[in-house]
C-alpha cells in the first residue's frame, strides 16, 4: 500500500508540473508525462494511451480555465478542434502499426525550426491577429494525429503554427487547450476501444496533479508579457526538437 500511494504521489507531482508549463506555454503536457511511462517501460501505445485518458481530464480543466479567463476565441477553437479530432482518429489506428521513431524523425527537424524562428520572433512585437489564417484546419488535423501517434505533439504543432503566423499568444495558448480538451477524449475512446487501459495509478496520479495545477496556468498566462510567453514557447519547442533528436540516436 505505501508503494502504490507514493507511485500516486509522484505521478500527480510529474502530472501537476507538467500541467503548469502546458497551462502557461501551451505544449509540453504530453511530452513530459509520455517520456516519464516510456522511461518505466511503457510500450509506446500504452504510453500515448495513458497520456491521452489523463489529458482528457487535465485538459478539460485547462480549457474550462482558459475559457473563463477570456482566453478563447471562438472561430479559432472550431478551426481546430474538428480535423483534431479527425487526424486523432486516425492517429489511433496508425499507432498500433507504424512505429513512433519514423514520426521522430519527422518532427524533430520541424521543432527545432519553429523553435528558432520563434526566438527570433520574440524581439519583434508580439502578434495581435485575432482572425483565423488559412490553412488552420490542416494544422489542426496533422497535429491531432501526429499527437494520438506519438502521446504528444498537437500543442507543439498548433501553438508554434499559429504563433508564427502573428496570433495573440493568449487566444493561440487558450484555443488550442479547449480543442485539446476535445481532441484527447476522442483519441482516449479509441484508445480505450482498442487496447483497453493499463496502468491506472499513473493515470490517476497524472489527472489529479494537473486538474489542481490547471488554473494556476490560465491565469499566469494572462499576467506574462506577450513577448516573454513567445520565448518562452521557442525554448520549450527546442527543447522538443532536442530530445526527438537524442530519441533518434539512442
Amino acid at each position: 500500500m505505501p508503494t502504490r500511494l507514493s507511485e500516486l504521489l509522484a505521478f500527480m507531482v510529474v502530472g501537476a508540473l507538467a500541467q503548469l508549463v502546458d497551462g502557461a506555454l501551451g505544449m509540453a503536457f504530453g511530452v513530459t508525462s509520455s517520456g516519464l511511462l516510456l522511461a518505466l517501460g511503457l510500450p509506446p501505445v500504452a504510453a500515448s494511451a495513458s497520456v491521452h485518458y489523463a489529458e482528457a481530464f487535465t485538459c478539460g480543466a485547462s480549457g474550462l480555465s482558459h475559457l473563463l479567463a477570456g482566453n478563447v476565441r471562438r472561430a479559432l477553437f472550431l478551426a481546430l478542434v474538428i480535423p483534431g479530432v479527425l487526424g486523432a482518429l486516425i492517429g489511433v489506428w496508425i499507432a498500433v502499426h507504424v512505429p513512433p521513431s519514423w514520426l521522430r524523425a519527422m518532427l524533430a527537424p520541424y521543432l527545432l525550426g519553429m523553435g528558432g524562428f520563434l526566438l527570433l520572433r520574440c524581439r519583434r512585437p508580439a502578434g495581435t491577429r485575432l482572425d483565423v489564417p488559412r490553412g488552420t484546419g490542416v494544422t489542426g488535423g496533422i497535429a491531432g494525429l501526429v499527437d494520438a501517434i506519438g502521446g504528444g505533439g498537437w500543442s507543439a504543432i498548433t501553438v508554434t503554427t499559429l504563433l508564427a503566423r502573428g496570433l495573440q499568444p493568449r487566444a493561440v495558448i487558450g484555443s488550442v487547450h479547449l480543442a485539446k480538451c476535445v481532441v484527447s477524449v476522442a483519441a482516449s475512446f479509441s484508445f480505450l476501444f482498442t487496447i483497453g487501459v493499463s496502468h491506472a495509478a499513473a493515470v490517476a496520479g497524472l489527472i489529479i496533479g494537473g486538474a489542481l495545477a490547471a488554473p494556476f496556468g490560465a491565469v499566469f498566462v494572462r499576467r506574462v508579457p506577450a513577448r516573454v510567453a513567445t520565448a518562452l514557447a521557442g525554448l520549450a519547442v527546442l527543447a522538443l526538437g532536442l530530445n526527438n533528436t537524442v530519441h533518434l540516436f539512442t
